[in-house]
Parts: C-alpha cells; structure tokens; sequence
C-alpha cells in the first residue's frame, strides 16, 4: 500500500492537474486520460504523459563504460536510484497509480543504466533519506535534483546533468520583483527544509539584517498542495523552489508568475544538478561518462524536450565541480 506521504503527494500533483489549463489528448472512453497538453505553456503540442506506463527513451549499453561500474554492481545487474517525489512535475512525482515515480530525474537515470547495461531499480524516500542511504552504501546513486554544494562534496562524488535554477513563484498580478536579497526584506517566503534554497533564503535574510533591513519571514513547506494553497490565501509573498517546478506550474496553470530567479548556487557560481554517490564509492566515473554518452547521442536532449527543460541542459558532465559555497562560521 502508498503510504499516507505517497497518497498526499499524489493527491497534491491530481489536484494541481485539475486546476491546470490542461486538456486531455482524446475521450476518456478511449482511454487517453493520463496524457495531456500544456496549455498557457508557450510550448504547443507538448504532451505530458501522467500514466504508469512511461515508454521511457532508451539507449544502448556502451561496454567500453559499462566496463568502469564496480564489479559488485555488475554481478546483480541493477542500479540501485534513490530520489525522493515530494515534487510536482517535471522533476520527480507519483504517477496516475499513486506509486509510480516519473520524471525527468528517472527518465535521466534510465539513460545511465542503458548505457551502463544494468536494470533500473528505484528507490523513492523523503529527501533527508537520500544521503542517509547513500552513506550506508544502500544505494548506488542518488538522482532527485541534488545540487553540488561544497559542503556536499566532502561526502560525495557528482557528476553533471543539468544546470540548476531556482525561481521565486508568486501569486500572478503582484507588483514586485525578486532580483537580489534586499528583495525579500521583510517578506514572507516559503521553502523546504534541508535544500540549498533554504540556505540561500536565510543567508539573505542574514545579510538584510546585517544591513539594517527587515529578517525574511521563512515558512516551511514539503508538500506542493500546502504552499500552493498559501500562495493562493496570500500567506505567503512567495515560495522558492527549482525553477523547473515552478515554471510549470505558472505556465500550466496561469494562477501564479515567476518573479525572479537565481542561480542554485549562489552569487559565486552556477549552480548544478548531478547524480550523487558516496565519496570514492569507485562509480561516479562510469556515472559521468554514461551521461557525457547521452548528452552525445541526443537522447539526453529528449529527455528534457520531453519535459520542457532544454534551457537547462549541459552540454558535458562535469565530476565535482565547483559547488555551493559553504556558509561562512
């Protein structure tokens, strides 16, 4: 059975559908109602297929980088994901059936494993039980829109698939814009706990006060159906999250605007998303070249064609890279 979690975020991403400018691609008596239209998107003709059934692009294995994945791994064929669906789409959300995970965070993974020649097997937990289970080694690799943070880095090894932006979504028709911290002086803004958005939130509001300004008013949200619900009540000014949520939202359902973005990494540097392994675990390596693979092959390009997020491709995989700057003591 789902647990009440899985059911609430279900519920949550079925009621946002609702509520979408959405239209489905034929009668229900045909069968068609898990596959709809963007409409409002700016992007017409993208069909956004909510059902079980995914019919995921696929590649073929590469042995010369199948070759690099840890022999352990290769002996049981299966490459253990870990991510984490507390999201709406395009990132990682329950499908129609309340327990499938689709996405382009999966559909990314599944790449990997084609080319790595190993069967997906995913894991799907609250987002604090990504690292736990990657650090007692129960899970090969993490891939659920994880930043690379300089912190992060002494734990775990990235590599690059996509970059990472984060948006400030508002109720549509208000009068302000978010460009920089002063912005958010005195503001009620919502986020989730435990991400690099929080910590950019509250640096902020750090600096604001250090400056004589008002403290941010930070409110805590995991689930979309919450913060939505408080943006629409006027509870919040605003929630920060990735912007590949919040760009969809706003543009599915024409209720909310985006005010302002920002680099997931701060002032300092861009900001990426990378599948995430224990530190000298032995497979980040394969992990990078199986992405660099796609990224060549143009299925990669696919993958975030079909989820509307070509502006965030990459054109390489990167190992560690520059992350996140660590909070100064």
């Amino acid at each position: 059975m789902p647990s009440r979690r899985t059911r609430r975020t279900t519920a949550a991403l079925l009621g946002l559908i609702t509520v979408l400018s959405l239209s489905a691609c034929g009668d229900p008596a045909d069968g068609a109602t898990d596959e709809v239209s963007a409409k409002g998107s700016g992007k017409e003709g993208l069909k956004i297929d909510l059902g079980p059934d995914q019919k995921r692009i696929s590649t073929e294995k590469v042995d010369s980088v199948a070759a690099l994945v840890p022999a352990d791994i290769r002996r049981r064929g299966t490459l253990e994901i870990v991510n984490s669906a507390g999201s709406v789409p395009p990132l990682d959300f329950y499908a129609t059936d309340d327990k499938t995970v689709i996405g382009v965070e999966p559909d990314i993974a599944s790449l990997v494993a084609d080319v790595l020649g190993l069967k997906p097997h995913y894991n799907t937990v609250d987002w604090a039980n990504i690292f736990v289970g990657l650090d007692s080694g129960k899970y090969d690799a993490g891939f659920g829109n994880i930043t690379v943070t300089e912190e992060r880095k002494e734990k775990y090894d990235f590599a690059t698939y996509r970059l990472d932006n984060l948006a400030f979504e508002a109720k549509k028709g208000g009068d302000w814009k978010v460009a920089g911290p002063e912005d958010v002086a005195g503001r009620t803004i919502g986020v989730a706990s435990g991400t690099n958005q929080e910590k950019l939130l509250v640096d902020w509001s750090e600096q604001n006060v250090k400056n004589g300004l008002k403290a941010t008013d930070i409110k805590y949200y995991q689930n979309a159906s919450d913060y939505y619900l408080a943006l629409g009540s006027g509870r919040l000014d605003a929630y920060l999250g990735p912007n590949p949520t919040a760009a969809y939202h706003a543009a599915a359902t024409g209720e909310t605007e985006i005010i302002g973005t920002y680099s997931g990494g701060g002032a300092e540097v861009q900001g990426k998303i990378a599948a995430t392994t224990k530190k000298d675990n032995g497979l980040i390596k394969a992990l990078q070249q199986a992405l660099d693979t796609v990224i060549k092959n143009g299925t990669y390009e696919k993958v975030l064609a079909r989820w509307g997020l070509t502006s965030e491709a990459v054109t390489s995989s990167e190992l560690n890279p520059p992350g996140l700057p660590k909070t100064a003591p």
